[in-house]
């Protein structure tokens, strides 16, 4: 079998999961594997702009509402879980589409990692605020439990070497150490990069939109909801844009219209970011969806030819 498989991607409210299904209605037996790292948490829909209901039941989305939020998933586990899932769906004579934002997810994916590439400014910023907070013991101990070996390296006051192997962890699942003893294995199939982008005016309004439907949508309800079940704002999965910033005005640390407008901030800098990210690899073949307005079959026809 031909194992080619088109890998969607490009910043948020672009429009991936809009066009991926309608590629997806266009052709026979396809799947589609998420790879959205904040998806992937169950009562978590309005904040993470899952697919609805009724996309969801036009075609079978694999990685979503897979774990509580209180529970840890790494780039790392997902790359060999959906690696494992598109093999099942190959065997199965179904045609797995790849489709997500998040930059780490889908290098895990095809590439898996290599130890510079494991990098996230959020979760590095985070540790160094902990430090600030807490001092660097906490941090020091931490290490230890999950990778003695590199702790023992490191001097107990080394900020720098001690968030950086933290870093890792979180985001893969896996020890410094560990990786430093492999080498990443590539995917077994052929990846079509597609990048779906628009003009960074009209982006950063349909995000605003996005936002003002998200917060019209009880998405502040959503996240209230989240508290009384027990769910922290601490928690790595609701240190997340939209999340944050709720908790932060339930909490009268913030106003509403602050709320409001550091989501839609915030949100646009995330964009910016997967941008800068996905722009790094050259394998993506990228179209400006201002090029297709009125013009949605057309660029279907465009990449079932790529």
């Amino acid at each position: 079998m031909n194992k080619n498989i088109l890998i969607i991607v490009g910043p948020t409210a672009v429009g991936k999961t809009s066009l991926s299904i309608q590629l997806a209605e266009r052709l026979e037996n396809v799947e589609i594997i998420s790879a959205d790292s904040r998806q992937v948490y169950k009562y978590m829909n309005i904040g993470t702009a899952k697919p609805t209901a009724e996309e969801l039941t036009k075609v079978k989305h694999h990685f979503i509402n897979i774990k509580f939020p209180d529970e840890y998933y790494s780039a790392g586990r997902y790359g060999k879980d959906a690696r494992q899932k598109i093999d099942e769906l190959f065997l199965q004579g179904k045609t797995p589409i790849v489709v997500g934002g998040s930059g780490l997810y889908i290098r895990a994916l095809v590439d898996g990692f290599f130890d510079k590439q494991i990098s996230d400014t959020e979760v590095k910023n985070r540790l160094k605020l902990e430090i600030k907070k807490d001092g660097i013991s906490p941090l020091y101990d931490r290490l230890k439990q999950v990778d003695f070996v590199t702790a023992e390296k490191i001097h107990p006051n080394d900020g720098h070497r001690i968030v950086r192997a933290l870093e890792v962890y979180l985001l893969t699942g896996q020890s410094l150490s560990e990786f430093q003893k492999q080498k990443p294995e590539k995917a077994n199939f052929n990846p079509i990069f597609i990048g779906l982008n628009r003009d960074r005016k009209s982006l950063y309004k349909i995000i605003e939109q996005r936002v003002d439907f998200m917060v019209e949508n009880e998405l502040v309800d959503e996240v209230k909801k989240l508290g009384e079940m027990g769910y922290l704002s601490q928690l790595n999965s609701l240190q997340t844009v939209g999340y944050r910033e709720v908790f932060d005005y339930l909490g009268k640390k913030i106003d509403f219209e602050e709320m409001v407008g550091l989501i839609k901030q915030r949100s646009r800098n995330y964009a910016k970011r997967q941008l800068t990210w996905f722009r790094k690899d050259e394998r993506i073949n990228w179209f400006n969806l201002d090029d297709y307005i009125g013009r949605s079959d057309e660029i279907l026809t465009e990449l079932l030819q790529i």
